[in-house]
């Protein structure tokens, strides 16, 4: 058989680093090519590394077919399964392959409940003027089908399933999302952390660009600005509550000390009475 490549789905997980594919080869050429690639039909779903090397050298391989995938999104989401399990995956990898897992499976809902609902026989339009003819306690049965829907993939889930935190996939949510390419690809390749890429991403994509092409200490550079950003007008809001708060404090002790002023103002007419009657 004749194994096809499909690019889009080679370039679908993140490539080997150089070290990695080295390590790979030497493993290769020691043991053989143990593990069986994996294919859909005559397409090359898992092994493209494997079965490079394995070209490449002359080595021979085995191959089994998986013959539950019925589109090329079963494909992606067998391949962000195998990858999510692999500890060499890095945390913003996992946290990626992750939100691709939503996007597809919320895509399906949608689809699943657009079909749905272009089942559903036409109902006739209400007539506004006709009684409600529902005993009490019982619910009328106009529920649609897509209210008994599961809910889409939440971020606690997310998380959970990607081994990372919930603030970390709100930092890999904001890359995926707004960072340039140059910034996704530092640090896919390890340059600048999540954090740092997360930041760099709440600037402008000119300035994202700058920075990366800069290096990763510009980039650095520029998540340390954003941060201090955002630090200051917190820091402003805090001086300004306490500021506040002595103010009112301040405000309450002249209170008491003019009550305290009155009352004893009035003692003293009191006892200056009581001193004129004695006198009288």
């Amino acid at each position: 058989m004749d194994i096809v490549v499909n690019e889009e789905l080679k370039a679908y997980i993140d490539p080997l680093t150089p070290d990695e594919h080295e390590a790979l080869e030497r493993s290769l050429l020691a043991e053989g090519c143990r593990d069986a690639l994996v294919l859909w039909g005559d397409i090359l779903v898992d092994g493209h590394n494997r079965y490079g090397i394995c070209r490449e050298h002359g080595l021979p391989f085995r191959t089994v077919q998986n013959t539950r995938f019925q589109s090329l999104e079963d494909v992606h989401l067998w391949m962000i399964e195998q990858h999510l399990g692999r500890r060499s995956v890095s945390d913003f990898q996992r946290g990626v392959l992750a939100l691709r897992k939503r996007e597809i499976l919320s895509r399906r809902k949608r689809e699943q409940l657009d079909a749905e609902a272009a089942a559903l026989p036409a109902q006739p339009a209400a007539d506004p003027q006709a009684a409600d003819t529902t005993s009490p306690g019982q619910a009328a049965d106009d529920t649609p089908p897509w209210d008994d829907a599961p809910a889409p993939i939440s971020r606690a889930e997310l998380a959970r399933e990607a081994r990372l935190s919930n603030n970390q996939v709100v930092m890999i949510e904001r890359i995926h999302t707004q960072a340039a390419p140059e910034v996704v690809e530092a640090v896919r390749a390890g340059a600048i952390s999540i954090n740092a890429a997360a930041a760099v991403a709440t600037l402008p994509e000119e300035e994202q660009r700058a920075a990366a092409i800069a290096g990763k200490d510009e980039l650095k550079q520029a998540a340390r600005r954003v941060r201090e950003a955002k630090r200051k007008p917190r820091a402003e809001g805090e001086d300004a509550a306490e500021g506040a708060l002595d103010a009112k404090a301040l405000r309450k002790r002249v209170a008491e000390l003019e009550k305290e002023n009155a009352d004893l103002r009035a003692k003293v007419v009191t006892l200056q009475t009581q001193l004129e009657r004695l006198r009288g």
